[in-house]
């Protein structure tokens, strides 16, 4: 690793880039779906959110993880195309049924970020609104 020094905390000892995220399971790569849905550049999401809204619990019927990943990303696309540009952060909201009752699944809110990638290009990262 190259010595860096943060203009505000000084030398950088250690810095944890998103490749090793991605690498370690931190992070999911959403891949070639995010461009589909209508994201322009690379998108991954927590393990956080891909443990609640992208994996199926067990037991619960009529739904696969490429539709449930299809759903956050199509929404997170939606809510980014009625947004004024020039912010960082932007939340966003979409139904996950994560059982097998029969009513509208309760309303979720996530949150995407965008940023520099470990080459500085630019990425998007969805996150729970907890997460940073």
């Amino acid at each position: 690793m190259n010595n860096q020094t943060d203009p505000i905390f000084g030398d950088v000892i250690h810095a944890y880039s998103r490749a090793e995220a991605l690498e370690d399971g931190v992070l999911v790569d959403a891949g070639m779906m995010a461009q589909e849905a209508g994201l322009k550049w690379p998108v991954a999401l927590t393990r956080g959110v891909w443990a609640a809204y992208v994996e199926v619990p067990p037991g619960v019927q009529g739904q696969n993880e490429t539709g449930r990943l299809w759903d956050i990303l199509w929404m997170a696309a939606f809510a980014a195309r009625k947004t004024v540009r020039g912010g960082r952060e932007l939340l966003f909201s979409l139904h996950v049924r994560n059982d097998n009752r029969d009513r509208t699944p309760p309303l979720r809110r996530l949150k995407m970020v965008s940023g520099p990638g470990d080459d500085g290009e630019p990425v998007l990262t969805i996150l729970l609104p907890e997460e940073d």
